[in-house]
């Protein structure tokens, strides 16, 4: 659904214009450095980036799904540190208190989080709960008007920064299932808590990644999410339906990125006295890459106006998320083989980087066989 299409174009065009004049031209920088420069995240806060989906009565945009969607294709044909940098605070980091906060909860924590002020996180993946979210070991205990935390998560982005942690913890040591599980907003200098060195990885330098530790970690009751203990898991699965919807976007935005610099490099580069575009070879993977991302943005798009309209997404959002980010790898992949050699050296091309970056998106927020597995079981109720 989109409110009011000139005020939409309007962020199209700004989003666009800087990550072509500002951000691009800083990647190297942040892939030299491995973080973000401070006075780009402070760039980004003044233009609201960290605010997009926060409703606009806690001070964000308050973009509709189908609004945000857009809007995220345009912010990650940059360097996925940049969208990974305000990334948690219009998704995952965010979206608990969003769908399930009391009152109290969004009024003292979402205004931080629409400006940037603080980062947030979600924390529920652990070193042996990953794609079997609910085997999770992390325990929160009752002690007056406290819980008290004991456990560890892993591969928590934006970890190391993060201001506020929402955290997915089992009240109910006897229910090993989904209604065992509570969700907590937990403060960062909470005492008992603690974060792990930023990992070293493949790709996405910039954007940092960790482990997260609870130890006698206590948290005021109040910051329990809703209010209620038992419905984290559930409120998880909200967050991550509406995420996974996004993340496709995400993962759209660096094919169109990719394809446009694949055009530019067959126009200019010549073989046997001809660019190389003019090869139809060349031409067929052209010709895939266009199909694959325009099939993707009509998916993402279809299915965010689905969300907006208040129908149930949750096979459409699996969906969205197995294919586009299956789509970006294939998409990179021939992105390196047009560009040959100068594909795989990083001084050549940004193509080498994006090739390592991308690789995650098949990974997180479910991996493409648990999607296959999910797609599969959701599609035989329908027909039962």
């Amino acid at each position: 659904m989109i409110r009011d299409p000139e005020g939409l174009q309007a962020l199209l065009e700004q989003t666009r214009r800087w990550v072509r004049e500002v951000a691009m031209p800083a990647e190297e920088q942040v892939e030299a450095n491995d973080e973000v420069p401070a006075e780009l995240v402070k760039d980004m806060r003044r233009r609201g980036f960290f605010g997009w989906s926060i409703p606009e009565q806690f001070g964000g945009a308050g973009l509709t799904c189908e609004e945000l969607v857009m809007a995220a294709m345009e912010l990650s044909q940059c360097s996925t540190a940049f969208r990974a940098r305000v990334g948690t605070n219009t998704g995952i980091g965010s979206e608990a208190l969003v769908a399930d906060g009391t009152e109290e909860q969004k009024q003292r924590y979402l205004p931080a989080l629409a400006s940037g002020e603080i980062t947030g996180c979600f924390a529920l993946t652990e070193l042996e709960a990953g794609s079997d979210a609910i085997a999770l070991q992390t325990s929160a205990v009752r002690d007056g008007d406290h819980y008290v935390l004991n456990g560890s998560k892993a591969f928590i982005t934006n970890a190391p920064i993060a201001g506020l942690f929402t955290v997915l913890a089992r009240t109910d040591a006897d229910n090993p299932g989904a209604k065992g599980i509570s969700a907590f907003l937990v403060e960062r200098d909470s005492a008992g808590l603690s974060v792990g060195k930023p990992y070293r990885k493949m790709g996405q330098a910039g954007s940092p990644v960790s482990e997260v530790y609870f130890e006698d970690c206590r948290v005021p009751a109040a910051n329990l999410i809703g209010g209620v203990e038992g419905q984290g898991f559930a409120t998880a699965m909200k967050v991550l339906n509406k995420q996974r919807l996004h993340l496709s976007a995400l993962c759209t935005g660096p094919a169109i990125r990719m394809l446009d610099e694949a055009l530019a490099h067959a126009s200019k580069r010549r073989q046997f006295g001809q660019p190389i575009a003019q090869f139809q070879l060349v031409q067929a993977m052209i010709a895939d890459m266009q199909t694959d991302i325009h099939a993707a943005r009509a998916l993402i798009l279809e299915t965010a106006r689905k969300r907006d309209r208040g129908e149930d997404v949750k096979l459409d959002a699996s969906i969205c998320k197995y294919f586009a980010s299956e789509m970006c790898g294939r998409v990179a992949d021939k992105a390196v083989q047009i560009f040959g050699g100068s594909g795989y050296v990083a001084d050549y091309s940004c193509i080498e980087r994006l090739y390592r970056d991308v690789r995650l998106f098949r990974l997180y927020e479910g991996t493409s066989q648990i999607h296959q597995l999910n797609i599969a079981k959701l599609t035989l109720r329908e027909a039962s």
